[in-house]
């Protein structure tokens, strides 16, 4: 009977089963639902921007703002590099944080602090669009929008009391809009001389810590605490206007600012080898320093002499002792065609000792080239003084920022100032019979010029007028033309405006300096770009 049961047990559930499959395949077909309406579709242009953010949360920065651009090209590079640049970064970040550590440990009575293990894990951070300022300063200003969902693994493992605690960072993730600003532009690399980081909105920081293997962060109410506390503390440092600045080149030395005056006195020259057929050379000196685009200096011409005396003292402005030289070459002096050259030498400022005169007898060579054998003949001696006095910090000038203002000069009329007008450059500007622009500032019946530019329709001055005043010009105007000068003598048109602008002198006065692009008038395309300072004593 057992069997028996069992069996028909057994059939009877496979019996069921059967029959209520195909009663619910039959009841699915053929009985469906009346009050079943199509979905109504919609073009995303009608849904406002809630909905939008709902269905499409991860939407780049490129597709919702047109000022942003893609950075495609970026993330791939920093995919690929990522290895390395995690290497790198944590390795710059022990280095930074080690010396940080050792001074903040014995306040709190910990023995020590370290890294077990440091990685930013495999995931790279994405830029999902940058945005680029144009401005008329010597700067670049960057917008990106930083999204990191990363895998790090940070352990870091601290010791007091001869007990060891181990904390880990993990999944971490970053949400932030920095304003990276490169300034000042200098001619030397990497072209910039400091970095300017500040956030434009309050960061999203979010991160697991386990301490002993658990999760901290699901204590209740500690997750929310931490995330506002880094936010608020992030938010004090570097939220914008403020900056976190990272100096990377000495704007002085970036600039080429003068750091010294090299004092040269040519003595004499010795046995020199006379080119003329006839008679004796008629020797002289042209003094240079390398990397200097100042015209050289040259020494009287000795008539007639192998054996010349000069004593002739010159001064020249040094902007690199370590890689600048001072130069000399003796030249024989021709009435009548091109001068003969009679040998050359250089002497690196860095072998001169600073506030030592030091005089130094030079063989004189053919050229620089130390494997050419024309230099083993002889060709005579200089000999020479020289004298470098570096500036001191109180001589030293100044760096001017980008956004400085200095003050007025003694000798100011009190309550008064001196009004700084700086020509920079002009673009599409362009007469009807020539092109040879220059700038006419009228002030107060005073007129000043710039030099003439010839043919050129984007011509760049970069000159400084000054004008010293009594009050504050808050009711005054500055008249400024581009006005262009026939080169050629009997034209009808000799002169011709390119356009003007009346500047309104208030803004200046009350913000102390604006630099901007103004459109000329009578001028179909021309721009002018002027910065004008007011400086006062005080």
């Amino acid at each position: 009977m057992g069997v028996i049961s069992t069996f028909l047990g057994f059939s009877g559930f496979g019996i069921g089963v059967s029959a209520g499959l195909v009663i619910g395949y039959y009841l699915f077909i053929y009985f469906q639902p009346t009050d079943v309406k199509d979905p109504i579709i919609r073009p995303l242009v009608e849904r406002d921007s809630e909905t939008l953010q709902s269905m499409l949360p991860e939407i780049p920065a490129w597709v919702k703002n047109p000022d942003f651009d893609r950075v495609d090209w970026l993330n791939k590079f920093i995919e690929y590099m990522w290895p390395y640049l995690d290497k790198a970064i944590c390795k710059t970040a022990k280095e930074i944080a080690k010396p940080i550590i050792a001074e903040q440990i014995p306040k709190y009575k910990i023995d020590s602090v370290e890294f077990e293990t440091l990685s930013l894990g495999s995931l790279p951070p994405t830029f999902q669009g940058m945005k680029v300022y144009v401005t008329d300063e010597k700067e670049l200003i960057m917008e990106p929008v930083l999204k990191w969902a990363g895998n790090p693994n940070v352990t870091v493992a601290a010791k007091a009391y001869g007990l060891k605690a181990t904390v880990q960072v993990v999944d971490l993730q970053v949400f932030a809009s920095p304003r990276i600003t490169l300034k000042p532009l200098v001619p030397s690399f990497p072209c910039f001389a400091k970095i300017c980081v500040s956030l434009m909105e309050k960061p999203h920081v979010d991160f697991g810590l386990k301490l002993f293997g658990a999760d901290l962060m699901s204590i209740p109410g500690l997750y929310r605490f931490v995330q506002e506390q880094i936010k608020d503390q992030v938010a004090n440092m570097y939220l914008w206007p403020r900056t976190l600045e990272v100096q990377i080149l000495d704007p002085s030395k970036a600039l080429k600012k003068p750091v010294g005056i090299l004092h040269v006195k040519v003595l004499r020259a010795m046995k020199l080898k006379k080119k003329d057929l006839l008679g004796a050379s008629d020797p002289y000196v042209k003094i240079k320093l390398t990397e200097s685009k100042l015209p050289s200096k040259k020494t009287t011409v000795k008539h007639k002499n192998l054996n010349p005396e000069w004593n002739e003292e010159f001064n020249m402005v040094v902007k690199d002792p370590e890689s600048q030289a001072v130069e000399f070459q003796v030249y024989d002096w021709e009435q009548v065609g091109k001068h003969d050259k009679m040998g050359m030498n250089v002497v690196p400022l860095k072998d001169i000792v600073p506030d030592e005169p030091k005089v130094v007898t030079l063989d004189l060579l053919k050229n620089m080239d130390l494997n050419d054998v024309q230099n083993e003949k002889s060709r005579g001696q200089i000999v020479v003084e020289l004298l470098y006095k570096p500036f001191k910090d109180e001589d030293m000038p100044a760096f001017e920022d980008a956004g400085s203002v200095q003050k007025a000069p003694e000798g100011t009329p009190p309550g008064g100032g001196v009004l700084v007008v700086r020509v920079h450059e002009a673009q599409d500007v362009e007469g009807k019979h020539h092109t040879n622009p220059y700038v006419r500032i009228l002030f107060k019946g005073e007129e000043k010029k710039t030099k003439h530019v010839k043919k050129n329709r984007d011509p760049r001055w970069n000159e400084e007028f000054t004008f010293t005043l009594e009050e504050p010009p808050l009711n005054d105007k500055l008249h400024v033309e581009v006005a262009s000068a026939s080169s050629r003598i009997g034209l009808l048109h000799p002169k011709e405006s390119l356009g003007y602008i009346d500047i309104s002198l208030a803004d200046v006065v009350n913000n102390k300096r604006i630099n901007e692009k103004y459109h000329l008038i009578d001028s179909r395309n021309g721009k002018i770009q002027i910065e004008l300072q007011w400086r006062t004593v005080s």
